[in-house]
């Protein structure tokens, strides 16, 4: 089968904002305590972080990332979580069923951040709590000093204040399961009232309200609309999260949910322009996609360690998926559609970065790996930065059940002008192989040449990376890529995710 793709230096969908390659750290499992939190482990720094994670996550380069939650944010009292360590309290988490001892905070979460170079993305309580809560926050993290809640952080041993700019107003306020859970009016009410109380404070914060939890939400999407409706002038961004499963087996089904994705993308983006166009705004809302991955290999383990657990366990094993090859391939779509929404999607969070969900593992006071969900992430956090290019792409499809034809080759594209690459990003969701045949346009009269191509392949879709064994879904330098003057021919292995990056 063939393929053609063409890449023209002047059809641009977007500048990407790096902030598309986000990830999450949640008070959920693992992903805080014996992830990113170990005191006793032979790598761990002076503030107890493991420092073989910190150089797992400073190689992703990942730009900001999500905190405290998730569904754990909506019972959450930031207070329990600064001061003294001896201190503070155990708290009960409801939304897990599980144990919060409190060891890490604000203040060891923003020093980890620093450590590997990222920013923090903060979520306030709008479950449990509201308005009064979040503005106390704002003022602990952001004020320099004079006042209460910034003198008290003087007290806990920071100086400068956090200068936090994103700020998330909740948390999936349209799920039933969610702690404090609000109809679509009640919560667009008190989010505008928020955001508000946080402008007052500053105008320059980057605040984003909850949109859907997921596209099957009965809710959707008359939600937006109403949330917008109350907050349009007020917020920034408006979140949507959508995670994908393979739990009938079926590749070929799971392997197009890319296209829903898109979908929903396109749906929200309509409702942002109608609530635009209904307020006679001159602005524009974007979407922060802050919730996003593969979920579903772990579900009958979490089954059993809350539904056999006597009382309320302490950072329980839940939601460790194994990524197999099979995953990577769903990775690089899921991105590869970002990329090609980016003039709308400014903001995802992949979740989530450790142990939870997580392109990296750890074993407690034992090793850290990269999944093999890790590649795709890393190539795209690194090399998507710049403009997403709008490519024509001709590709053969293949017919899926739940959505119909889908395209055989994924493609997306960006060019980075301050270093004069162009990274294409490529999976072949199809059982066939396909030879593309891609036309570089408008870059300059220099031919172009190859500098990097990496390939991941396997014979077994369901191949993974552990501790014993964690290079064994690995990328490989890709061969048989050729420019000839401004084309270049590639082949594309069935079920294969691959990386050319050429200089123009």
């Amino acid at each position: 089968m063939k393929a053609t793709v063409t890449a023209h230096a002047r059809y641009i969908v977007s500048e990407i904002d790096p902030r598309l390659y986000g990830s999450f750290i949640e008070h959920l499992g693992r992903a805080v305590y014996t992830g990113i939190y170990e005191p006793g482990h032979a790598t761990a720094d002076e503030h107890g972080m493991r420092r073989d994670v910190i150089d797992l996550v400073r190689e992703l380069n990942v730009p900001i990332v999500r905190y405290p939650g998730g569904n754990f944010v909506s019972a959450y009292n930031w207070e329990d979580g600064v001061g003294p360590k001896e201190q503070r309290p155990v708290r009960l988490d409801l939304a897990w069923h599980t144990s919060e001892s409190n060891e890490v905070g604000l203040h060891e979460f923003a020093d980890w951040c620093s450590s590997v170079g990222t920013e923090m993305m903060m979520a306030v309580n709008l479950g449990s709590r509201g308005l009064d809560e979040a503005r106390n926050l704002l003022e602990y993290t952001n004020h320099p000093g004079g006042s209460y809640w910034s003198d008290m952080r003087i007290q806990n041993g920071r100086t400068e204040p956090f200068d936090i700019k994103l700020w998330c107003l909740g948390n999936e306020m349209d799920g039933p399961w969610q702690i404090g859970h609000k109809t679509a009016d009640e919560y667009g009410r008190l989010a505008h009232e928020t955001a508000k109380a946080m402008r007052a404070f500053d105008k320059s914060l980057e605040l984003v309200v909850c949109g859907s939890s997921n596209a099957k939400m009965a809710t959707y999407p008359s939600w937006e609309a109403t949330v917008l409706d109350h907050t349009y002038n007020e917020v920034d961004y408006i979140s949507l999260h959508m995670y994908f499963d393979n739990k009938a087996g079926d590749t070929a089904n799971y392997l197009a949910q890319s296209q829903k994705l898109d979908d929903y993308i396109v749906s929200v983006a309509g409702v942002i322009d109608f609530i635009k166009a209904k307020k006679r705004s001159s602005k524009t809302v974007y979407i922060s996609f802050d919730e996003w991955n593969v979920w579903y290999h772990s579900a009958e383990q979490d089954k059993k360690i809350l539904g056999g657990a006597e009382g309320w366990p302490f950072a329980p094993p839940l939601l460790e998926d194994i990524y197999n090859f099979e995953d990577v391939l769903q990775v690089g779509l899921i991105l590869n559609t970002f990329i090609r929404r980016s003039n709308v999607v400014r903001i995802a969070c992949l979740a989530q970065l450790v142990n939870v969900i997580a392109p990296i593992m750890t074993e407690p006071n034992g090793a850290a790996w990269r999944q093999t969900t890790f590649y795709p992430y890393l190539f795209a956090s690194l090399y998507g930065r710049g403009r997403a290019l709008d490519l024509s792409v001709d590709s053969p499809t293949y017919s899926a059940s739940a959505v119909g034809e889908v395209p055989s080759l994924d493609v997306s594209a960006v060019h980075d002008t301050e270093t004069g690459h162009v990274a294409f990003f490529i999976v072949n969701r199809s059982d066939a192989p396909v030879r593309a045949e891609f036309s570089i346009e408008g870059f300059g009269e220099t031919a172009p040449v190859i500098v990097d191509h990496q390939v991941m392949t396997h014979a077994d879709l369901r191949a993974v990376n552990s501790a014993a064994h964690p290079d064994n879904v690995v990328p490989k330098r890709g061969e048989g890529a050729r420019i000839d003057g401004s084309r270049l021919s590639a082949d594309f292995a069935g079920y294969s995710y691959q990386m050319i990056r050429i200089k123009v």
